[in-house]
């Protein structure tokens, strides 16, 4: 159906333009933009006042003039078309098929920008996702209808650990397989291939929906590529009641569009120079995970950002720590040490772990197991600084063995290969293990009974 046609701009700015408004015009409106040659664009409505719409271009501008440009207003909200047939579809940014198969065909499309949940109608997340990696299982596990994002660094192996996951995520009560929707925004080329052949070389592919807009995308495109993603999930999740693991990468790209297309709209900057918004959009994004009442389906979060300088202070960590529940953060000092994955032991959260682990969840004693590496391997961190300075030989006996402990962790439990997939038996008793170097007066998290039932009694055999 034809909308209302406009003809002549009052501005173009950047991917911005300006033009008198319709009757009808609502924000997030769908526009069609054509030059002279008739050549379309298609945009989007960002800010509305009582003549003028203010319209965002998902491409270039070059070729606009004010004069004979035509604007038409669809009076529609951008919609992702919806079915059965999105797995093992790869599109871009803006929901559009870039595999060589021919588009969505359905009658059932969906509003990009998505429905709040009710608050009412949330499920409490409770059901354990075994990733098969040690230091997230064990120690900051991920619960299914979770918000866990990856904090990493540029050059850090976040990419190749969140491939992994994909890989091996499963829920341990459950015969569900997960299916995952992949977000890529102003990604390199390199890195969707990666992700791609990842998927077809360990045979996933035709679980995945996947929506790429890469680094020579227009910057614009990042701000809708989450939402079609979100979408997709949506109806996979709570309309054919799948489990869906949703990845989205960079998130430092998606915010880098916001403060892009803020500063061209002359609005008041906030902190480095991010809009004001910027924690209410991620917000949007961050919100649309969860498990509803009436639907057997659920949205698992993992979103991924690279913190500008390893700043975890910087407003986009440090906003989405407070939006997410957790976080699993990458340390470049541990990369260098060649540990893969390199989590952070101390850093990294996750605060739903308590509702998922346990007797009938994972295994009666991983509570305490978690609890007891946490604090010794702070303690390990302290005897190390105090080594730096008074160096090792003056250290007592028991503060060589925490050493040792420290040094095994890194070692065994927090490394292990890109295709080990370790169940979280298995990561407990090495968990065990590793704290059987310790004298059995250092295991104060830990009740007598769970230690006399798991410790091993040989001890420690490296």
């Amino acid at each position: 159906m034809k909308g209302i046609e406009h003809s002549g701009l009052t501005l173009v700015d950047g991917p911005i333009v300006a033009v008198k408004r319709s009757e009808n015009s609502f924000y997030d409106e769908v526009v069609y933009v054509r030059d002279k040659t008739g050549e379309k664009r298609t945009g989007r409505i960002i800010d509305l006042n009582k003549d003028i719409a203010v319209v965002q271009i998902f491409g270039s501008t070059t070729g606009l003039d004010l004069e004979s440009t035509t604007v038409e207003f669809l009076e529609e909200p951008m919609e992702l078309a919806v079915g059965k047939g999105l797995l093992g579809r790869i599109f871009n940014g803006l929901g559009e098929s870039i595999d060589g198969y021919p588009p969505i065909i359905s009658s059932k499309k969906l509003n990009v920008n998505g429905n709040s949940i009710n608050p009412y109608a949330r499920v409490y997340p409770r059901d354990f996702i075994q990733t098969g990696i040690s230091a997230i299982d064990g120690m900051n596990t991920l619960i299914r209808g979770q918000k866990l994002p990856i904090f990493s660094g540029n050059g850090l192996p976040h990419n190749k650990l969140a491939a992994q996951i994909i890989r091996q995520a499963k829920l341990l009560n459950d015969s569900e397989d997960f299916v995952m929707v992949f977000a890529g925004m102003g990604i390199k080329y390199d890195v969707a291939q990666f992700f791609k052949h990842t998927f077809e070389e360990s045979g996933v592919l035709s679980k995945v929906v996947m929506f790429q807009s890469l680094a020579d995308s227009p910057s614009i495109e990042r701000i809708i590529t989450p939402r079609c993603a979100l979408t997709a999930a949506e109806y996979l999740a709570f309309e054919c009641n799948m489990h869906v693991l949703v990845v989205m990468t960079d998130m430092t790209n998606y915010c880098e569009a916001l403060r892009e297309i803020s500063t061209t709209r002359g609005e008041v900057p906030g902190r480095k120079g991010y809009p004001g918004y910027l924690y209410s959009n991620l917000a949007e994004l961050y919100e649309r995970a969860g498990k509803v009442q009436g639907s057997t389906g659920s949205i698992t979060q993992i979103p991924i950002l690279t913190m500008p300088n390893d700043d975890i202070s910087h407003p986009i960590p440090d906003l989405t720590g407070y939006i997410t529940e957790g976080q699993i953060v990458l340390d470049r000092e541990m990369d260098q040490k060649g540990v893969y994955p390199p989590v952070a032991g101390l850093p990294s959260l996750s605060r739903l772990m308590k509702d998922g682990i346990g007797e009938g969840m994972t295994r009666e004693d991983h509570a305490s197991v978690s609890s007891q590496l946490f604090a010794s391997y702070s303690k390990v961190k302290n005897i190390r600084n105090l080594a730096s300075i008074i160096g090792e030989e003056e250290l007592s006996e028991l503060d060589r063995m925490y050493l040792k402990f420290g040094s095994e962790l890194e070692s065994k439990f927090f490394t292990q290969g890109e295709y080990e997939d370790r169940s979280i038996f298995e990561t407990l008793d090495l968990g065990w293990k590793l704290l059987s170097i310790l004298p059995r007066s250092e295991l104060y998290r830990i009740k007598d009974e769970l230690i006399d039932k798991y410790l091993p009694e040989e001890g420690y055999a490296g």
